[in-house]
């Protein structure tokens, strides 16, 4: 009879192991639910950034973050070549090793990965080894995960991830990377407009001020700042016949008295850039008309109250010219088009009568 009571204590601990088990299955399997779920959430997260309106870097540094974060990555670097060089844009490394991480391309161990556009995993066995392309601090890296990254089958650099541990990668689930690294690939390539408008920014050579393209790049974030904006765009009516009744000359050192005047006149937090010849835009972020009504109507007292000097050589004193300006206002709405709105401004301007030179809200 006492055999009874240990069969039974013995049946109740089968049962007890055979639910403990269950339940850790369960958990395990929730967790590795609830961390493809966290990961999957990256996807929005990375389309959310692209569509922020902050610069082309600081999209891709806060992708990158959003990898090492929600994937537990040790080290993620993201590099591209501009087509002159490759440049490092996103790594949490030390910047120590961004030189070499931007020569990853020469490296034999990687050269196949490129050629055939795979993916590279490479780890050691034992802590005297070291990976092939490190040139520095041996135990920073000791497995790594390259990938080579192409935009319609052109090369246009890779990404790598990188642990301090051993075999680190060994059980990781790569069609997912691969996933996140076609979206890497899709991101960088939807910014890429985005980038060339950064890139072909210029200063303007007599006035200093940034040229339009400024306008739809890098200002972008500091003009959505606020819901609603002024855009004023003003010309310089009489350019021509500046020059071709004085000078070239004369007409550039117009331009150059127009800009710098115009420079003192508006407040910092405002916007101001050539836009096209004689055309300037002012953008006045988060002001409204009567805001700055004012402002404009002393503004285009003083531009045309400027003058330079003609000196012809005929004359005993020179001749003072002065501009005649015309300007034109629109409402600009964040998140819309600015390039809508200086097209439309632009348009008025160009088929405004030449004699025109009021202030005119459209």
């Amino acid at each position: 009879m006492a055999l009874i009571p240990i069969v039974v204590l013995i049946g109740i601990i089968g049962i007890l192991i055979f639910y403990n088990v269950s339940i850790k299955k369960r958990l395990t399997t929730f967790n590795n639910v609830s961390s493809k779920i966290n990961k999957l959430n990256a996807l929005q997260d990375f389309m959310n950034i692209t569509g922020e309106d902050i610069p082309v870097d600081e999209k891709i540094n806060k992708i990158n973050e959003v990898l090492i974060d929600k994937f537990e990555i040790k080290y993620s670097t993201i590099v591209v070549f501009d087509g002159a060089e490759y440049v490092l844009k996103a790594s949490n490394t030390d910047e120590k090793y961004w030189k070499n991480l931007t020569n990853l391309h020469t490296e034999e161990v990687f050269k196949d990965s490129i050629n055939t556009a795979t993916p590279k995993y490479i780890t050691i066995d034992s802590e005297d080894e070291k990976l092939p392309y490190q040139k520095l601090d041996f135990s920073r890296a000791k497995s790594a995960m390259f990938f080579p990254l192409y935009i319609d089958n052109v090369y246009i650099g890779y990404w790598i991830i990188e642990s301090s541990v051993i075999h680190a990668f060994d059980d990781t689930d790569t069609t997912l990377l691969e996933v996140i690294k076609d979206d890497i690939v899709s991101i960088l390539k939807t910014i890429s407009y985005q980038t060339a408008m950064e890139s072909i920014v210029r200063t303007d050579q007599f006035t200093g001020l940034h040229s339009a393209e400024y306008l739809y790049g890098q200002a972008k974030a500091t003009i959505d700042s606020a819901p609603t904006s002024m855009v004023a765009m003003f010309k310089i009516t009489n350019i021509e016949e500046i020059n071709n009744t004085y000078s070239r000359v004369t007409g550039n050192n117009i331009i150059i008295s127009v800009a710098n005047w115009a420079k003192t006149c508006i407040e910092s937090t405002d916007i101001f850039v050539r836009y096209m010849g004689p055309k300037f835009v002012i953008i006045f972020v988060g002001k409204n008309e009567e805001n700055i009504i004012e402002t404009l109507k002393s503004l285009k007292q003083d531009l045309e109250d400027t003058q330079v000097e003609y000196n012809d050589e005929k004359a005993f004193e020179p001749t003072l010219v002065s501009p005649k300006i015309n300007f034109v206002v629109g409402n600009y709405y964040k998140g819309t088009g600015i390039e809508k709105v200086t097209m439309k401004l632009e348009e008025y301007l160009d088929n405004a009568p030449k004699e025109e030179h009021n202030i005119n809200f459209i």
